[in-house]
């Protein structure tokens, strides 16, 4: 045999070897410090849930519940003939799900009875399309799987279909294909409330006639019923409070009489409706969303748009205000002017405003303060720039750290940014509504409001402990990370957040084992921590190609739990992996 080949085979038998992942140091200390005779009873267990993972609340009937779950895994080993467990047992509680990072049973934490305006909201963008924002298909699957993950804001974008005698939701001005409103509306009854009983928004982007808005209307009646939200004013003061519209549907759009003006432009300025379309002459420099039909409705019939416009406003305006106006609690308003004056805070009623992001960018530039003022009363929602027209995201950060409560994406594409999405809305039980914190609710002194620009003060440091990762043999072939050998893994660490605080760290690789003991530690100085995300990626070193893909995860740093904790990873589109997890230790110092 030639040593080639002999060298070869030696590879193929690494491949299948697997280290024994046995307790890290930190765990045999504390199992010895906590337990008797080498064995811990669940009075054990408790005082090492009160005193090391700081849960003060736990019980010790929790505690034997624990013990309990942990002996009937292992119930074939002859030790577990007694309520206690061994050093191996507690080392696999530690690494159970019984002991989640976040708080667990998953359940609300937030006070819920504040206005809608206080709470950021689970946004989608877009939400029938199934990829690109030009020639994907629209479909009722997203909006069905967005809703599965906990989305609270539906948006759909309405046109006359080809015979313009009904209606189409797709997207503007490009060859993306339509699906019908009915189906998107029959989707949404029957998914809305199955992750969240909280309220669902349907936000509407209307191109519609009168004739066709009233269609609108009675089918929006006639699919949700008594589910549908009414405001029962055409303003208010005040929105009413997630708690108290559990299990109701909110209809969100511009009152009809904003596109029976023909003073208005043609065009809807946020690039959204058609990539394809150039912003007009009176377009809003703000990008505050302007949206008008009538140039559509030329186009589909030129020759007779007076005569049509008449009859429609003489015959149906009556009744599109009376029913199509009556279901739009939460209503969108485009602002004219600059900055100031579209971030007035109108004392006498509250409104919805929608900008892109690089309008919104621009706008905090030098009224960071104005815009988070106006979001203490007022709905902000923020969503992509035309130009993305591969469906990718944005810093959700920007718009959360100046209190918009409606950053919207497209949940269809993945990557880091919808992992922060998707972090952010694991708190409060997964519900869909996160409170926002205090400094974006309250005026400080001589009535000063929080600026994320302005550098603060380290309220607290996070101490981060990366010990071992197990699972990827389990969850991944064999030969997925490396054909020869076992792979080498290294965890990046970090915090999104305000400026100040957004760094990354990572560890020490690991080579040649799928149960990676690293033992490294960081810390993280917090200046907000209210608005801190924990972010966490697990990557296999390559050195002549890009590194693979190990499992992510984005944990909010204001439900984080400490002490020694089972941090369970999830793939590109966030889906959680069977097995593969972290253990880590989180102190606030």
């Amino acid at each position: 045999m030639s040593k080639q080949t002999y060298r070869v085979c030696l590879c193929f038998r690494r491949q299948f070897k697997l280290r024994e992942g046995g307790p890290p140091v930190d765990i045999k200390e504390l199992f010895s410090h906590y337990s008797e005779n080498r064995v811990m009873t669940p009075e054990h267990l408790h005082r090492f849930m009160v005193e090391v993972q700081g849960d003060d609340k736990a019980t010790k009937e929790e505690a034997e519940a624990a013990v309990d779950a942990i002996i009937k895994e292992l119930k074939h080993h002859p030790i577990f003939h007694r309520r206690v467990l061994n050093l191996d047992a507690f080392f696999r509680y530690l690494f159970s799900d019984l002991n989640p990072p976040l708080p667990f049973p998953p359940k609300v934490m937030n006070d819920m009875e504040a206005p809608l305006s206080h709470y950021f909201v689970y946004t989608g963008h877009n939400s029938y399309l199934t990829g690109n924002q030009i020639s994907s298909n629209c479909s009722v699957v997203p909006i069905i799987e967005a809703l599965k993950r906990g989305v609270r804001v539906i948006e759909l974008d309405m046109w006359p279909n080809s015979t313009k005698d009904d209606i189409d939701i797709v997207h503007g001005g490009t060859l993306t294909s339509p699906v019908k409103l009915n189906q998107c509306l029959e989707a949404i009854k029957t998914y809305a409330f199955v992750a969240s009983e909280y309220p669902l928004i349907l936000t509407l982007e209307d191109h519609l006639t009168p004739l066709l808005q009233a269609k609108v209307a009675k089918m929006v009646i006639e699919t949700f019923g008594d589910v549908l939200y009414y405001s029962g004013s055409d303003t208010i003061t005040e929105y009413p409070s997630p708690e108290s519209l559990k299990k109701r549907i909110i209809v969100s759009t511009k009152p009809p009489k904003e596109y029976l003006d023909k003073t208005n432009s043609m065009e809807k300025n946020d690039e959204e409706s058609s990539v394809k379309m150039k912003t007009s002459p009176d377009d809003d420099p703000w990008g505050v969303e302007i949206c008008n039909p009538i140039e559509k409705h030329k186009s589909l019939n030129e020759d007779q748009v007076d005569e049509s416009f008449q009859y429609e406003e003489e015959t149906v305006k009556q009744n599109t205000e009376l029913e199509y106006k009556q279901l739009i609690a939460i209503q969108a308003r485009k602002l004219k002017g600059g900055v100031k004056d579209w971030l007035h805070d109108d004392p006498t009623a509250v409104m919805r405003i929608s900008l892109r992001e690089t309008r919104l960018e621009k706008a905090v530039e030098n009224h960071a303060t104005d815009v988070i003022r106006f979001t203490q009363r007022n709905l902000l929602r923020v969503f992509p720039k035309g130009s993305r027209v591969d469906s990718s995201n944005y810093n959700p950060l920007v718009g959360w750290c100046h209190g918009a409560q409606m950053v919207a994406f497209n949940m269809q594409t993945h990557g880091r940014f919808l992992w922060l999405m998707q972090g952010m809305f694991r708190a409060n039980g997964g519900c869909g509504y996160v409170k926002k914190p205090d400094l974006l609710l309250k005026n400080g002194p001589d009535d000063k409001v929080f600026d994320p620009k302005i550098p603060l003060p380290v309220k607290k440091t996070l101490k981060v402990k990366v010990y071992m990762g197990d699972g990827w043999h389990l969850d991944f072939k064999r030969t997925h990370f490396d054909i020869y050998s076992p792979p080498d893994f290294y965890v990046k660490v970090g915090i999104a957040g305000v400026e100040t605080d957004s760094v990354m760290k990572k560890t020490k690789i690991i080579q040649d084992d799928w149960t990676p003991k690293w033992e490294d530690e960081f810390q993280f100085p917090l200046t907000v921590p209210e608005l801190a995300l924990l972010r966490i990626e697990v990557h296999e070193y390559d050195k002549t190609e890009k590194d693979d893909f190990g499992g992510q995860t984005c944990l909010p740093v204001f439900e984080l739990r400490t002490g020694i904790r089972a941090v369970p990873l999830h793939d590109h589109k966030g889906d959680k992996y069977n097995s593969v997890k972290l253990l880590m230790r989180f102190e606030f110092v």
